[in-house]
């Protein structure tokens, strides 16, 4: 996005960009100025959720972007969000309401997938719109997902630049028609679907513990709660090498903890808790039985300190000095404080007391990390910001342990042991399904499978090209009507009335885009000639057919199938068999096969052999908006029969 707002290429990446509109040409400097205050004011009125939040690897952050070829300087960030995909939705969330608050912004975001907006509403975007044209078509402007259409014809419209727009163009299109370029409602409705429990969502994320920790490891929490991100992440990334400086701790020494409640994301929780891990015998660290009844907070806090241990034994005590004032120097910070007082960030707290000096830490923090931008030769590794809080703060362990009768309650982890039904209910609501859409147990008893047989039908009769076919969308779709004279009069068009015109496979791409096209074939302009030509090519592909199926029906592949004569009734079946000894003919009597018989044994089939997990069998007919029983039969699976 950087570069012709390319990506870069970095996994479980968001780039997002803010641009300032109108976008008539300014004077580079008088534009920085701009931007930058533009930076503070953002970062200053979201601070309120943006200070909490605990990130998994980097924070929501904004720098300012010199223009550089075709796009113009604006206010670009990078989040490296790893395994929480909810840091992700959150900034989504977030430039949402800036392009809200600030109307004269146009936001752009995308990710190491490219245009994810676009993916996560893949079922409701216009038939033109692909990831090979969507490049800066896709922004955020007024709080609202816009789209950029592309011209059918060109120049059919003369404010549609007739090739990829560039963002000069882009952003005068947003200024100057926002209700022509507004993202049709499903597609808006889709993103929002994702976002809309924000922020309250932010607190629900959130799981508290109880954990018995180094009273060192308590007191850095309390003011960097963010910091747990990167001691889970230290102890869940370990190597050979990571381990070796926990043999022995130098630093957070076992003998030293007490019981404290961490606030952790439902996610670095499940990364901690989920792990077995034997600690060294040389470390100290020893557990209580499994029954014992904080057996849990022992666990973790044994997990926790590793991260911690390992986190500080990559940086040395002995840093720069300078690196510890970098927030109180620059010249941002006196107007950053000041605009937090404006919008009531200390909420009435007393100047100097124990809590107002908790949430200005938070914020000299949150200020370091995201507004500052240090360069990096000068950035504290979480390891150095550990070990400059351990020594610039001194602490009483035994005033910590009387903290331990008051410790707020600890949340219930039962989230982490769903059962399949939840799991099911949580797939479908992330699906964007209701409720009254899933299948009753009564339903799963009278389950009718012609339904997959139907659905399997029209997903094949469905119009396909070399981009792939389009899955029907509602289970109560009306049936799929296929003009065969039209697809063979296309493929005569390709191939040509003869096999001497062309041997070649390479086609066209203009021959291609006519088979995804939705206008009527008017078939009565076909001269006799062509009419004539176009039965004989039918004629001998069905000949050709009719050999094939001959030559395969005595293989083991033609054998693999069941026919319409294996599944007769026996009178019947012994009477074609003495009608063929009368023939007295030479040639066995080919039996068509039976297609629902086989689409429906073969699929149920590929859906056991899944045993309840995901596969191709429910994907695929989930898709379609099918969906299948459980598999409450144990007994050794048969060959199905017909009834």
């Amino acid at each position: 996005m950087e570069e012709n707002m390319k990506l870069a290429t970095v996994e479980d990446t968001v780039e997002y960009c803010l641009f300032l509109i109108p976008n008539e040409p300014r004077n580079p400097e008088k534009h920085k100025e701009i931007l930058l205050k533009y930076i503070e004011r953002i970062m200053t009125h979201f601070a309120p959720i943006l200070v909490p939040y605990i990130w998994q690897n980097q924070p929501f952050n904004l720098k300012y972007k010199p223009e550089k070829g075709d796009v113009p300087a604006h206010m670009f960030g990078m989040t490296k969000f790893g395994d929480n995909i909810e840091d992700e939705w959150f900034i989504v969330y977030v430039m949402k309401q800036i392009t809200e608050e600030f109307p004269e912004l146009v936001a752009r975001i995308e990710d190491n997938d490219g245009e994810f907006l676009l993916i996560e509403a893949a079922d409701f975007l216009p038939k033109w719109l692909d990831p090979d044209n969507s490049t800066n078509r896709v922004f955020f402007h007024h709080g609202e997902l816009c789209i950029i259409p592309a011209p059918r014809k060109p120049r059919a419209i003369s404010w549609l630049p007739t090739t990829t727009p560039t963002i000069p163009q882009a952003l005068n299109i947003i200024s100057t028609h926002p209700e022509k370029i507004l993202a049709s409602e499903s597609i808006r409705a889709a993103v929002n679907r994702r976002i809309r429990e924000y922020p309250e969502k932010i607190q629900a994320s959130l799981h508290r513990a109880h954990c018995f920790l180094p009273a060192g490891i308590a007191v850095v929490l309390k003011q960097r709660p963010r910091l747990v991100a990167a001691a889970v992440q230290a102890f869940y990334l370990r190597d050979p090498f990571d381990l070796r400086a926990c043999r022995v701790f130098k630093t957070f020494l076992p003998d030293t903890r007490i019981m404290t409640s961490v606030t952790f994301t439902k996610c670095l929780y499940a990364q901690l808790a989920q792990q077995r891990f034997v600690p060294d015998r040389r470390s100290g660290y020893q557990l209580p039985p499994p029954s014992h009844p904080q057996y849990r907070a022992h666990e973790l806090g044994m997990k926790l300190a590793h991260g911690f241990e390992i986190l500080c034994s990559k940086s040395s005590p002995h840093f720069s000095d300078s690196k510890k004032s970098l927030v109180t120097t620059s010249p941002l910070w006196p107007g950053f404080l000041d605009s937090l007082k404006k919008n009531d960030y200390f909420k009435g707290l007393i100047e100097g007391s124990a809590q107002y000096q908790e949430k200005l830490e938070m914020a000299k923090n949150y200020f370091q990390v995201s507004v500052n931008q240090p360069e990096s030769s000068l950035a504290m590794s979480p390891g150095e910001e550990i070990l400059t809080l351990l020594q610039t703060t001194p602490f009483d362990i035994e005033d910590l342990k009387k903290e331990e009768a008051n410790l707020p309650p600890e949340d219930d982890d039962q989230w982490l042991d769903l059962s399949p039904d939840q799991l099911d209910q949580l797939l479908q609501e992330a699906a964007g399904k209701k409720e009254s859409e899933l299948i009753s147990k009564g339903e799963e008893q009278n389950y009718d499978l012609t339904q997959v047989s139907e659905s399997m039908k029209a997903f094949i009769s469905k119009v396909s090209t070399h981009k792939g076919a389009e899955l029907p969308r509602e289970p109560s779709e009306a049936p799929i009507t296929f003009d065969t004279d039209a697809f063979l009069n296309y493929f005569d068009k390709i191939l040509g009335p003869g096999p001497h015109e062309s041997d070649s496979d390479d086609l066209d791409e203009e021959d291609f885009e006519c088979l995804d096209s939705d206008d009527d074939l008017d078939l009565e302009t076909q001269e006799p000639g062509e009419e004539a030509s176009l039965k004989g090519a039918l004629d001998n592909l069905k000949s050709y057919m009719a050999q094939m199926d001959q030559e395969l029906a005595h293989t083991s592949i033609g054998k693999s199938f069941t026919t319409q004569k294996q599944v007769e009734p026996l009178s019947q079946a012994a009477d074609n068999n003495s009608d063929e000894e009368d023939s007295g003919a030479g040639e066995s009597v080919m039996s068509p096969v039976d297609v629902d018989l086989n689409l429906v044994s073969n699929i149920l089939e590929s859906y056991s052999s899944q045993a309840g997990l995901a596969g191709p069998a429910s994907n695929l007919l989930q898709s379609m908006g099918v969906q299948l029983p459980d598999n409450t039969d144990h007994r050794p699976s048969s060959k199905p029969t017909k009834h």
